[in-house]
């Protein structure tokens, strides 16, 4: 079994909850309604589908290999780039004037979710290549841009970002590479950088690394790191074509992801037959923006690639999903309890299985539905002729960011893993298929900041910081879809009201806390950090499959695609009674259980 594109839902969601039309409406994007974006994700899904996804498993069972500073990808990864080039997806959202398409983040999402799902390892490629793209957009010089923007996005070039270090993970203050200044107005970059995506390929001639790097007498800690533009082949000038000072010496052995290559990179190490030859050790690097705000600007990289990393999660969740239920129909075990055969059974008709499948079928769709949301907000944020529209959106973007990427990627785990427990033994077979989900998704509650970095950054800056003021517009939103499905009338309409309301009460009894107890016990208040933000991202979740209880609702009324509205409706409705009332526990162990966190002493662990 393949990998089949959700269109339809994907659709569903851009239409009834994102609002492309309004979206299209936004100077810009004239051209991306509806009509637009079917046309779009139509195409995206018959190369996802028969390209990308048949390289997935041989991806799992062959992949990329390092041998003397050299990595080989895995076979057919270098055919299937230069089919995604040639295809333009790469510059999807990114401006026409450097070769882009332009069009909104929304439809790119979509596309995204569909290129992650085929192949998460090659995605990666490209999800790094557009974090570079957004960094040089918002701090490169116009030279600089002129100079890797086209290139990037005609995929001639990839991208990468280096940030951590061996001593430094996620505490970017420790970052020791050093940055000298020459007097041309380059640097040279000395030092080593650890967990690098891509960052040594044979898909492309040429890597542009975005590097984090502290120029000598810089202050310590954050305040001191800049960005710089460092090409593993020199672009400018007589040396042009002459390999940089930096080279890979390993790539690491993971848990999964294999075919994407996590480099260890080393600059400024004297590499033979490289710029070091004629100038002496140093990886020529050029400085991005100013000196001593380089972490202002990776953190431009770092959002778009957290969002990006949140659509890796609802992808995989929808393969791992489609996965198991075409072994669910397929498999026949055991007789139906309730004694409608006297036979066995396509195991789908057992009731747990039927819950496993629905739980990984609304996590998916709530997910996907809060992430094309949020997408939309993000267009309006930057494209909206009103400034106070555009900062109310972009307030709203950004507190949804550590949902999208905290709750998607979390629930990833456990929707792959339900997959493997629907196929039983045969799922603990590697074979079978349903493993490499597993271990791919694991992958995704760590990288781009671990769900705890998430949720920090939920609980400082997104809710502490301004009070809880845009959770609390949030909170005035769901109310509204509340009362809208209680005056819808059904008893899908009033289950789905009841849960809502507990959920949006949950949310706003932990914004209140988060408020009041944030600085006179911040330990309480980060002991519940997680529990937090998978609250705030299953109400909003949650919210967003009233709202489409309600379109397909209206939909049904007319009579429109009778069959996917009624599932529509019962997939929310489940989403309410096994998902959304997961709310108020997590409220409970937030509030009255953060002393319990701390409570044994140290030497006891």
């Amino acid at each position: 079994m393949t990998y089949r594109a959700p269109v339809k839902d994907m659709l569903f969601a851009m239409e009834h909850l994102a609002g492309i039309e309004a979206v299209a409406a936004l100077p810009g994007h004239g051209e991306a309604g509806l009509d637009t974006a079917t046309a779009v994700l139509e195409e995206c899904a018959r190369f996802s589908e028969n390209v990308l996804a048949p390289l997935n498993w041989e991806g799992d069972r062959n992949p990329s290999s390092f041998r003397d500073g050299r990595v080989t990808a895995t076979p057919g990864f270098k055919e299937a780039f230069r089919q995604f080039a040639d295809g333009g997806w790469q510059g999807l959202q990114h401006p026409e004037e450097f070769g882009g398409q332009g069009l909104p983040k929304l439809i790119h999402a979509a596309c995204s979710e569909m290129v992650n799902s085929a192949n998460m390892s090659f995605a990666l490629c490209p999800l790094l290549t557009d974090g570079a793209v957004e960094a040089l957009l918002t701090a490169g010089s116009p030279q600089q841009q002129q100079t890797y923007i086209p290139r990037l996005l005609d995929g001639s070039w990839t991208g990468t970002m280096n940030l951590t270090e061996p001593q430094a993970g996620s505490d970017l203050s420790l970052v020791r590479t050093r940055a000298e200044p020459q007097p041309d107005g380059t640097y040279r970059l000395f030092g080593t950088k650890i967990f690098i995506t891509w960052g040594e390929h044979d898909l492309t001639d040429n890597i542009v690394h975005l590097v984090l790097a502290r120029v000598s007498g810089a202050p310590e800690g954050v305040k001191g790191i800049s960005l710089f533009i460092c090409p593993k082949v020199l672009v400018d000038g007589d040396a042009a074509g002459v390999p940089n000072d930096v080279q890979c010496v390993s790539i690491e052995h993971k848990l999964g992801i294999k075919a994407s290559p996590t480099a260890v990179l080393q600059y400024g190490d004297g590499l033979g037959g490289s710029i070091a030859g004629r100038a002496g050790p140093g990886a020529v690097a050029y400085l991005v923006g100013q000196e001593n705000r380089g972490l202002e600007y990776m953190f431009i990289m770092m959002n778009a690639a957290r969002f990006g990393v949140g659509i890796q999660g609802i992808a995989l969740a929808e393969r791992a999903y489609q996965k198991a239920v075409a072994y669910a129909r397929d498999r026949v075990q055991s007789r139906p309890v309730d004694g409608s055969l006297n036979r066995a059974a396509a195991i789908i008709q057992h009731p747990d299985v039927r819950r496993m499948l629905m739980t990984m079928r609304a996590h998916t769709e709530g997910c996907r539905a809060m992430a094309y949301v949020a997408a939309a907000a993000f267009d309006a944020a930057h494209a909206h002729p009103d400034a106070a529209v555009r900062r109310e959106n972009l307030a709203f973007y950004e507190f949804m960011v550590p949902l999208v990427k905290g709750l998607s990627t979390e629930m990833s785990l456990e929707v792959a893993s339900l997959g493997v427990q629907v196929h039983g033994g045969m799922g603990f077979v590697e074979e079978t298929g349903a493993a490499q989900y597993l271990r791919d998704a694991k992958i995704l509650t760590i990288y781009e900041g671990t769900t705890a970095i998430q949720a920090n950054d939920l609980v400082g800056r997104k809710t502490a910081r301004d009070g809880g003021a845009v959770a609390r517009a949030i909170a005035g939103r769901i109310e509204v879809t509340v009362a809208e499905l209680r005056a819808a009338g059904s008893a899908d309409a009033r289950a789905m009201a009841a849960r809502l309301d507990a959920g949006r009460r949950a949310f706003l009894d932990v914004v209140e806390f988060v408020c009041a107890r944030g600085r006179e016990s911040p330990n309480a208040v980060f002991a519940g950090s997680v529990p937090y933000l998978m609250l705030a991202g299953t109400v909003v979740a949650g919210w967003q499959m009233g709202r489409a209880l309600l379109s397909a609702e209206r939909a049904l009324a007319e009579g429109r695609d009778v069959d996917f509205m009624k599932a529509k409706i019962a997939t929310a409705r489940f989403h309410a009674e096994h998902l959304l009332n997961r709310a108020p526990s997590l409220r409970d162990s937030i509030v009255e259980g953060a002393d319990a966190v701390t409570a044994l002493a140290l030497e006891a662990f």
